[in-house]
């Protein structure tokens, strides 16, 4: 990064569990030329959240009217921001012109704000575990700055040759995050309404099934089925058991494409992983795939 940033740290779900870790990666951040504005206390803890409910609506709706802040960084996911969506000014976040960036849990506020405004945000890195972690990823963060200084961002992403996997170009709207927090949305004015789009998902700790389950969710919404193209990223930390007997993440992903009648395209390097992208949720997006690999295009979004 070439130029000095005013970046915000808010907590609107869970706190930092390690504030030796905390304080390396803000250390990070400033190293990187960011001036750092602290919307939240590290010492601060209320039950499993960051602070109680109208301490962190607060804190981040001041971090939004800051006027020397341009982005505004989620500290770590886990859950609680689902809790303060209703008190939210989205109004003023959606004109407050601040890049919003996050992922897990901070996907309930990038959808609100889709929702309800159809202001773009971020889908990329946190404090928590992405700046704080001993084996920083030199890629991850440098694929953010590429994202937020320009006004164009490319991903060529490889894909394990299988069975279904298809030839096509398309464009559309790309949105998406937490598969979880996308399905908790789900029914409420906070999910945003698609049509044509490029949806990404991704999770953690969740078996092969409860994944196919939260599709189906989907699937029988009507959300699916409006979509052009189906971005699965990082899906991990799951365990296998006998029971299972042979049902994998393979054969779930099989399932799903003989039973979803848009594509479904894999490998897509974001979520609860070391190596993520950065991409621009509510932006305009191309998709060239191909039977090993796809480029995903993101243009028209806020920058830098």
């Amino acid at each position: 990064m070439n130029k000095s940033m005013n970046v915000a740290i808010v907590a609107p779900s869970a706190y930092a569990q390690d504030t030796v870790a905390l304080t390396r990666g803000i250390a990070l951040l400033e190293q990187q030329g960011c001036r750092i504005h602290h919307y939240h206390d590290p010492a601060s803890k209320y039950q499993r959240f960051a602070a109680d409910d109208r301490t962190r609506i607060s804190q981040f709706m001041a971090a939004v009217r800051d006027p020397d802040v341009e982005v505004i960084l989620a500290l770590r996911g886990g859950y609680g921001a689902s809790r303060i969506l209703p008190a939210l000014d989205w109004k003023a976040i959606a004109e407050s012109g601040k890049l919003l960036i996050g992922h897990s849990d901070f996907t309930a506020i990038q959808m609100g704000l889709l929702a309800q405004t159809g202001a773009m945000s971020f889908a990329g890195p946190m404090v928590c575990d992405d700046f704080t972690r001993e084996d920083v990823s030199d890629f991850t963060i440098q694929n953010m700055w590429n994202c937020l200084t320009h006004s164009q961002h490319v991903i060529v992403v490889e894909q394990e040759k299988q069975e279904g996997n298809s030839v096509f170009q398309t464009s559309g709207q790309l949105w998406g995050g937490n598969l979880t927090m996308l399905v908790h949305m789900l029914g409420t004015p906070y999910f945003p309404q698609i049509d044509g789009g490029i949806l990404f998902v991704e999770d953690v700790n969740e078996h092969p099934y409860r994944v196919e389950r939260m599709l189906l969710q989907l699937l029988h919404a009507g959300v699916l089925d409006r979509q052009k193209v189906l971005l699965l990223g990082d899906f991990s930390r799951y365990r296998l058991s006998d029971y299972d007997n042979g049902y994998d993440f393979d054969a779930m992903l099989a399932y799903l494409r003989a039973h979803l009648s848009l594509p479904i395209l894999t490998g897509l390097p974001f979520g609860h992983t070391r190596d993520k992208v950065t991409l621009a949720i509510g932006c305009q997006a191309e998709i060239i795939a191909q039977k090993d690999s796809f480029q995903l295009s993101m243009t028209g979004y806020p920058n830098l």
